[in-house]
């Protein structure tokens, strides 16, 4: 017998994978300019030419066998410390080459993490509204998921919630900031807060509870907003970082987990984050774009076009009566169905080639996510769709 649990896994696609999917279908059957389609998170705007190149050089430049050759296990020496300076310049914060683990992307680092960290039956605790994906990456490394709401009127920490579902078998939480699907930004109240918390839990339970800092998007905030660093906030702090949006890189996969010199016995945990990148497969991330990334550190794509889109559809969504959350961050917007059935709302929205996706697989029912990571006159001609549908429910 095959594994039943995997089988079940590439049976089913996520929700976004299915959308995006019946969105080609669509696409094929009435012309690509007639889909709306906000169902995936994939960056519409170009990389920097910088990275372009760099890579060129680096190919034409660089000896054959160093550049396409094996790393180290754990990435080039000189790569690791590139974003060790880098980290210490840019958030002042402490940092060792040798405590960073170049990867194929967050969902790589995640992965790579959840298993260095979890025992068979650990909890991790997860803010919701959450990246689905989670789910798997936990429950995969063999820990039991606990979904913890963030507040609705502001979805920042309820911490109330939060004590209470932190017990002895806590092993880590996961923080998206800014957040897939909703864009906020935690405050640094919320990460002071979080850390205050976490702190005297692991003190009244006698173990150790880790931040999973996932920040895929860090780089992707609007106007004067700040994301704290939160290694700079909470001592036992993991962070799970990538390239693919703040360069617009995904399909790259480049990134790496950086376990802060500030966590108890930091070599230790880095020794697990080695073996479980050895056991999963994870070795020497693609060497190329090592070497690329090593070189543009704090270049970012141009985001003018992303805040946009934010404030297009934000100010006309909320004009027509939509609830919206507002988004400092990332390229999502997470919006109140009209009806309690989101999954029925977004069946609806289909009769105008509106394509969103429901929030429940993301811990958040009652709510949809809007990918504006698409052209602006994509999200002009999707309007009117947006406003008759609203309109079916007055």
């Amino acid at each position: 017998m095959i594994s039943e649990k995997m089988t079940q896994l590439g049976k089913k696609r996520s929700v976004i994978r299915e959308l995006f999917e019946y969105g080609n279908m669509r696409k094929a059957q009435i012309g690509a300019e007639n889909v709306f389609d906000f169902s995936l998170g994939n960056p519409s705007i170009p990389a920097p030419e910088i990275v372009t190149e760099t890579m060129l050089r680096l190919i034409k430049e660089k000896d054959t066998v160093a550049l396409h050759g094996y790393t180290s296990a754990q990435g080039a020496l000189p790569v690791r410390q590139a974003i060790s300076d880098d980290i210490i310049n840019r958030f002042s914060a402490e940092a060792n080459p040798n405590l960073i683990y170049m990867t194929c992307g967050a969902a790589a680092s995640l992965t790579i993490s959840l298993h260095a960290l979890i025992n068979q039956g650990d909890e991790v605790i997860v803010l919701a509204p959450f990246f689905p994906e989670y789910r798997v990456f936990a429950e995969k490394a063999g820990a039991i998921l606990k979904i913890v709401k963030c507040r609705e009127a502001d979805f920042q920490i309820d911490f109330e919630a939060l004590g209470k579902a932190i017990n002895s078998k806590t092993k880590a939480i996961i923080v998206n900031s800014p957040n897939n699907p909703s864009g906020v930004v935690l405050s640094e109240a919320s990460i002071r807060g979080l850390a205050e918390l976490l702190t005297a839990k692991s003190k009244e339970f006698g173990n150790d509870i880790y931040i999973i800092a996932d920040e895929p998007y860090r780089e992707l905030v609007y106007g004067d907003v700040s994301v704290p660093y939160i290694p700079n906030y909470y001592d036992n702090t993991i962070v799970c970082y990538s390239f693919s949006k703040s360069l617009s890189l995904p399909g790259e996969r480049i990134g790496y987990i950086f376990v802060s010199p500030k966590v108890c016995d930091c070599e230790t945990v880095y020794a697990a984050v080695c073996g479980a990148g050895r056991a999963l497969g994870f070795v020497c991330a693609p060497s190329l774009l090592q070497y690329t990334v090593a070189e543009v550190l704090g270049k970012t794509s141009d985001i003018a076009v992303y805040e946009k889109n934010r404030n297009i559809l934000y100010e006309a969504l909320t004009d027509y009566g939509y609830t919206v959350a507002r988004p400092d961050g990332a390229f999502y917007l997470f919006m109140k169905s009209p009806e309690s059935d989101a999954g029925a709302f977004c069946e609806r929205a289909k009769k105008y080639e509106i394509l969103i996706v429901p929030g429940d697989d993301f811990g958040y029912e009652g709510y949809v996510r809007i990918c504006y990571c698409v052209s602006t006159e994509m999200i002009l001609k999707s309007l009117e769709g947006f406003k008759k549908l609203y309109e079916e429910y007055r």
